[in-house]
This record gives C-alpha cells, sequence and structure tokens, in this order.
C-alpha cells in the first residue's frame, strides 16, 4: 500500500511507529489545547503571538512577558497566561521558573521529527483524499501551491499552506489525523520565517506542492508522494545543516 511503503522506507517502521506514539500521547495527555473557542481571549491572543512570530516580531528565544502582551493586545493578564500555557503545550513557547515564557528556540532534531511526522500523515490521508478530489478541487490545489511557492512573507506561506492541507485532509475523512497534523504546523509556525531566509525567492524555492498535484491529479498517488516527500526531505535537510552550522554542531540528528 502506498500509506506504508513512501514513510518506512526513509525513516523505519520502528521509528514511526515511536513518533507517533508520542504526538498520540500528547493530544490525551492535553485534549483541551486545541480546545479554546474561537471567539475567546485566550485564542485571539494565541492567534496573534502566532502571527507576530510569523512577521518575525517575536522571534526563537524572545522573551514574551505577560505585562507586555496584556498591553499590546489590550487583554488582562489571565487570558495571556491561559494563552502561554496553551502555547507550552503545543511546543511553541517554554515557560521558565521566575522568568517567565520564551519563544521556543530552533532546533535540528525537533525539525527532522516535524518533517518525519509530517510525511507520514500525509501518506496516510493521500489515497483516500483522491477518490473525492473533484477537476475544481485539484485547479483550487494547484493555485494555493503556486501561491505557496510565491508568497511575499512567512505569514502567507503559513495560511496558503493550511488551506491546501485543510482541502486535501477534509477530503479524506480523517479528523484525528487532521487534528495531529494541525497540532505539527501549530508548532512548525517559528519555522516559517527561517523558510523565507533560506529560500528568499520564489526562483530558488522547492515546489513540492506543485510536484504532487500535477502527479496526483493524473492517479499517480504512490508517485505524487514519493516525489513531495523527496523535495521536502530536501528542505529538512537544509534547515538540519543551517540549525547545526548555527549551534556548532559536528553532526546532525539524520
Amino acid at each position: 500500500m502506498v500509506r506504508v511503503s513512501i514513510v518506512t522506507s526513509n525513516m523505519g517502521v520502528g521509528r514511526l511507529r515511536n513518533l507517533l506514539r508520542k504526538m498520540h500521547e500528547t493530544l490525551i495527555q492535553n485534549p483541551k489545547s486545541e480546545a479554546l473557542e474561537v471567539g475567546k481571549a485566550p485564542f485571539q491572543v494565541i492567534r496573534r503571538i502566532r502571527g507576530a512570530i510569523l512577521d518575525g516580531t517575536f522571534k526563537p528565544g524572545d522573551r514574551l512577558l505577560e505585562s507586555d502582551l496584556g498591553e499590546r493586545f489590550k487583554v488582562s493578564r489571565s487570558p495571556v497566561r491561559e494563552a502561554l500555557l496553551a502555547l507550552e503545550n503545543e511546543g511553541t513557547a517554554i515557560m521558565i521558573p521566575y522568568k517567565g515564557a520564551i519563544v521556543k528556540p530552533l532546533s535540528p532534531e525537533e525539525v527532522l521529527d516535524i518533517g518525519e511526522l509530517r510525511l507520514a500523515v500525509i501518506a496516510l490521508v493521500a489515497e483516500p483524499a483522491h477518490h473525492r478530489l473533484s477537476p475544481a478541487d485539484f485547479e483550487l490545489l494547484y493555485g494555493l501551491a503556486k501561491q505557496i511557492t510565491a508568497a511575499n512573507s512567512a505569514r502567507e506561506h503559513f495560511e496558503c499552506d493550511r488551506r491546501f492541507w485543510d482541502i486535501l485532509f477534509e477530503k479524506a475523512r480523517r479528523p484525528v489525523l487532521w487534528e495531529m497534523f494541525t497540532r505539527l504546523d501549530d508548532r512548525m509556525t517559528r519555522y516559517y520565517p527561517l523558510f523565507q531566509k533560506l529560500f528568499p525567492t520564489p526562483e530558488i524555492r522547492p515546489r513540492q506542492r506543485e510536484v504532487l498535484i500535477e502527479l496526483y491529479r493524473n492517479g499517480k498517488i504512490g508517485e505524487a508522494v514519493g516525489a513531495f516527500g523527496k523535495l521536502y526531505r530536501e528542505v529538512v535537510d537544509q534547515f538540519i545543516d543551517h540549525l547545526s552550522i548555527r549551534d556548532g554542531s559536528s553532526g546532525s540528528p539524520r
């Protein structure tokens, strides 16, 4: 089956199972971290902090002071505190005793784990989604893929990418996998500005989503997922190399 061979050939069945188990345990331990109602103040604070991370206002390692955030977003400290705890649960922030919260620094190990998990979940929805996609859906997906490649900002990239995968997961009718994927994507928010730095112009950006749809719409599901995975891993490798050099690491987690 496509869903197994595409992923396990590169990461191993045991490693895949361990990563998925850890993700499942996180979902069980923090069942309410994604349940904040859209209209409530903590959710709005989370959304605005995430937007500030995408815009580069808050960078990895920056402090997230409750008082400053409350003043910036015109809310009391209570929803700010609740928002920071939710961000810590998802892996976007770290709470440091007696110092408060910071934006979690980037790491080669984290980007590798997130990348492998994203590929695993995408492989699981590729086949069931394909049977329910209409020609109009494929056109919309291809347009979004091109928009992602041409995105002028990390925020635009993030928003278009979320919409792209939302369509595929909705067609697959796998809500638990979508929940896992969005949690990973939220945690990956901190890496979108780095993507813009490493690939500053559309001409040098990888086109993995465009390649995926070009093959996918012709029924070549396994080939499409494999081609996407190859290009995606190349991006992850560049992230790892950049972060390893920055940290002065002599090796990588690969």
